[in-house]
């Protein structure tokens, strides 16, 4: 008899659900008590169940309040390494039905809320529930981007006397530390690569502890930044890596951690990534909205490597959409920030790609879309990244280019650039360096009957 005919009845009938499943999981009444404990502390709600509450809940069939049974159904889930649901413990009340499920992550209006939201998605458990074969949705970013537009900073309230760790700021610098290793190690091998995947681990072992635990105001928003950045950085990878409802998750998560560290750059930064992601997965509109949003609410002189770079995500997404003078406008604004930012004070370590060279690599891409191939080209020949550090971005350009030289024409130019555009990710596992190469192979298609362009769609298959 499940929890539901027990409330009807007024029964107290063993709950024969809940003894099975601690019996496969191999839990004692003890063991439970203790992770619902602590998945309840990860939720800000106080509990104190011991194995005597569960004991009751099983051979007594009492059913404990609100959040508990989803709490149990977690901690089952976690030891099973399968999604068990809260009706197959049989303590599912008349109460406990589902509701309608939401398009996407939700942004709390309260920075409480949003820790333990955080905290919560982070677990192994709730990613793989929520993320399983979900697909990107455009309308995911909607309220995020809304409620950040409106206030992309919190007040004052960044200090907290929870029952974790004391925080000092060592411990934002080794958040900060791991956010660029992981970040120029992504720039060299791709979001698919041993060292890139455990990024929600370090979250969910790390960074979650920490916010959770006791701080200051200074050291709460330092703390709430620089797991932003972390969180930004999970989301790039998993869209990098191909999967983008994670990548969504991660962005909203770090988008709202950017306001509640008061972080107007940061946040900016982050809705720009999202505007990216929004573009690659066709939806340039949604883009131009996003990155416009960015570059307005970003802040004013101390921010103008971020309004540039939000402007060169607007210049691309309005080349997709074919719209020439608005790209050019957009791309010559970028230029004038970059110049800006030299001038001006040091911008933070995780935008100092923005400079003179990324604009140009993206102005490549620009002007190939627009399908002005000698354009393109010609800002080819201004400058170039660093090939070492940024392996990826210098696979996907060369990538870029091979299609402009296919635009015009021009065959031998063309397969020269894309057997190195090969040759140079062979070493990068990304999703989207393989979509590069499918784009190469699609323009190159036409050329199928030439023994040299056989050849190399013949390279591109396995590598895209």
């Amino acid at each position: 008899m499940d929890a539901a005919a027990r409330h009807r009845h007024g029964d107290t009938a063993p709950d024969h659900e809940l003894t099975t499943l601690l019996a496969l999981a191999g839990m004692s009444h003890k063991a439970l008590a203790k992770r619902i404990n602590e998945l309840a502390e990860l939720r800000g709600v106080s509990r104190r169940y011991t194995h005597t509450s569960v004991a009751n809940w099983c051979r007594r069939g009492m059913a404990p309040r609100a959040p508990a049974p989803a709490l149990i159904a977690d901690a089952l889930s976690e030891r099973l390494a399968r999604r068990v649901t809260v009706g197959e413990t049989g303590l599912a009340g008349p109460g406990d039905l589902p509701g309608p499920a939401g398009d996407g992550p939700s942004f709390p209006r309260t920075t409480s809320v949003a820790l333990t939201e955080a905290a919560e998605f982070w677990s192994p458990v709730k990613r793989r529930d929520v993320l399983s074969a979900a697909p990107f949705s455009a309308g995911a970013f909607s309220t995020p981007f809304l409620r950040w537009l409106i206030e992309p900073a919190d007040p004052a309230g960044g200090a907290r006397s929870g029952g974790g760790p004391r925080v000092g700021e060592g411990d934002v610098r080794e958040l900060r530390q791991a956010a660029e290793d992981v970040r120029h190690w992504d720039s060299r091998y791709g979001g698919g690569s041993w060292r890139s995947t455990p990024m929600p681990a370090l979250l969910y072992e790390r960074a979650a502890p920490l916010l959770r635990g006791t701080y200051g105001e200074d050291v709460g928003r330092q703390l709430f930044a620089a797991v932003s950045q972390l969180a930004r950085l999970a989301g790039w990878i998993a869209f990098d890596a191909g999967d983008d409802r994670a990548a969504q998750r991660h962005f909203v998560r770090a988008l709202r951690l950017a306001r509640a560290a008061g972080d107007r750059p940061l946040g900016a930064y982050v809705l720009t990534t999202m505007a990216m992601q929004s573009l690659l997965r066709g939806h340039p509109d949604e883009a131009v909205d996003m990155a416009q949003g960015a570059h307005e609410q970003a802040g004013g002189r101390e921010a103008a490597a971020v309004r540039g770079f939000a402007k060169l995500i607007e210049a691309r997404a309005h080349a997709r959409l074919g719209d020439e003078r608005a790209a050019c406008r957009s791309l010559a604004r970028a230029e004038e920030l970059c110049a800006h930012d030299r001038q001006g004070q040091d911008a933070p370590e995780w935008i100092d790609f923005f400079n003179r060279a990324r604009i140009v690599t993206d102005a490549v891409e620009v002007f190939r879309d627009l399908g002005r191939p000698r354009a393109a080209l010609g800002w080819d020949r201004l400058a170039a990244l660093p090939a070492n550090r940024y392996t990826r971005c210098h696979g996907m350009r060369l990538a870029v280019v091979s299609s402009a030289h296919l635009q015009r024409g021009a065959l031998d130019e063309a397969l020269a650039a894309g057997r190195q555009s090969v040759a140079v990710l062979r070493t990068v596992r990304s999703a989207r360096a393989a979509e590069h190469l499918r784009t190469l192979g699609s323009h190159l298609g036409q050329w199928r009957n030439v023994p040299q362009a056989r050849s190399l769609l013949a390279e591109l298959r396995p590598a895209s």
